[in-house]
């Protein structure tokens, strides 16, 4: 499967599954490499993402010339 059209949870979901599979120890060495590679792309792909929203995050909430976000204060609290 394309690892680019995944989602951060449908790579974290397979990344458990094939951790999961590996934990077992029933399968051959041989697939026991194809899960590891495997989940070393998945690994990335999902460490992507992160970094993507993560700079979205900054992007949302840096000060450009754009109003600053402040603290909320309910009026019941004050």
């Amino acid at each position: 499967m394309d690892t680019e059209n995944l989602s951060f949870e449908q790579a974290m979901l397979e990344l458990e599954k094939l951790v999961a599979e590996m934990e077992q120890g029933e399968i051959s060495l041989e697939q026991s490499l194809v899960h590891f590679e495997r989940g070393i792309t998945l690994a990335r792909h999902s460490q992507q993402l992160l970094t993507k929203a993560e700079q979205r995050v900054q992007m949302l909430t840096s000060e450009q010339g754009k109003d600053a976000l402040v603290d909320f204060h309910h009026a019941d609290k004050e």
